[in-house]
């Protein structure tokens, strides 16, 4: 019997089909490029969700200290948190001392007490959030209380005094002191320059919390004034 003659390790008579051919460079680009528009449609979106819940979120922490500074102003003959011998000076931080009680918070404040924490807090200063800092009373939310001369106030005011509860600022994210952004950023993750229109979450003397933008007039801070005509707020209570 003839048995075929094996050559190279192929058996004659016997079928192989041509090793495909590789991708050219063009076909390579194209697969990258159709590869980068599909992460794109998947990432933008799931980052938009994730941002919107992040300011949702906020909005709903400063909804709850609003309503527990309110409480507290309630409970002593309607007069609004103020500095005094138990907090330090930086009461616009330190308010939270006198209202968290209200909120379902004891002993000592702690990074747990996430209903001081924006989620998007970035700080300032320091290389961590505010509501990581004792310095800061572990705390993203500021009252408007800063008790320096020539600055508007409503610390200690009572609460039938504020002018116009409406637009008047109660406590909001430390962002809109700067002014800064920390939900719609224009400058990224970095805290300067402060710029005109930064919007923030704020809550009013009324109850009521909104994300609004914070006038600038390119030299002091916003909390140092309040705002031309064409805002929503101010700080000042008269």
């Amino acid at each position: 019997m003839n048995v075929p003659i094996r050559k190279s390790g192929v058996f004659p008579g016997r079928f192989h089909p041509a090793c495909p051919a590789a991708f050219s460079r063009v076909e390579l680009l194209v697969a990258l490029a159709a590869l980068a528009v599909v992460a794109a449609l998947i990432i933008v979106p799931t980052r938009l969700t994730r941002d919107r819940a992040r300011l949702r979120l906020c909005t709903d922490n400063l909804q709850q200290v609003s309503q527990a500074v309110l409480l507290y102003a309630h409970e002593h003959q309607g007069t609004l948190p103020g500095p005094s011998a138990s907090v330090p000076d930086t009461f616009w931080w330190f308010y939270k001392e006198l209202v968290k009680g209200y909120v379902g918070l004891s002993g000592p404040s702690s990074t747990n007490d996430r209903v001081f924490a924006c989620p998007m807090d970035r700080g300032y200063s320091d290389p961590k959030p505010f509501c990581q800092s004792s310095r800061f009373d572990y705390g993203s939310y500021v009252f408007n209380g800063v008790t320096l001369p020539g600055v508007p106030s409503i610390a200690g005011w009572k609460l039938a005094a504020v002018n116009q509860p409406k637009r008047t600022l109660l406590v909001m994210e430390w962002s809109a002191h700067a002014p800064l952004s920390w939900h719609r950023s224009r400058t990224g993750k970095a805290n300067a320059p402060f710029y005109s229109g930064a919007q923030s979450v704020v809550a009013f003397v009324d109850g009521r919390a909104s994300f609004i933008p914070i006038y600038y007039d390119g030299y002091s801070a916003a909390f140092t004034r309040d705002p031309i005509p064409g805002y929503e707020y101010k700080y000042s209570g008269r």
